[in-house]
């Protein structure tokens, strides 16, 4: 009776093996699943970012005015009949 024990004991290690420490086991499931969520959370932001550049491809494509907010604020152009003041503070 002792060696069916012992034996049974062995058999419920070993089915209990994948469960704890081998492939697919609690702690792998726990990892994957932080994985998952820290991919997901890059997913949501690149995908907030391709929305913005598509609207802005847009834009610039349907009309004008976003053309020209790009120039007067990233090359400080001004139109013909415009004046340009700079004021510099020391």
């Amino acid at each position: 009776m002792k060696i069916l024990s012992i034996i049974l004991f062995s058999l419920l290690i070993l089915i209990q093996y994948p469960l704890w420490i081998g492939k697919g086991s609690w702690y792998d499931v726990f990892k994957l699943k932080q994985e998952f969520s820290k991919q997901h959370k890059i997913n949501v932001d690149l995908s907030k970012e391709n929305f913005a550049l598509r609207a802005e491809v847009s834009d610039l494509t349907n009309g004008t005015d976003a053309i020209e907010e790009r120039a007067r604020h990233e090359l400080g152009m001004v139109k013909g009949d415009e004046f340009f003041f700079q004021v510099i503070n020391k």
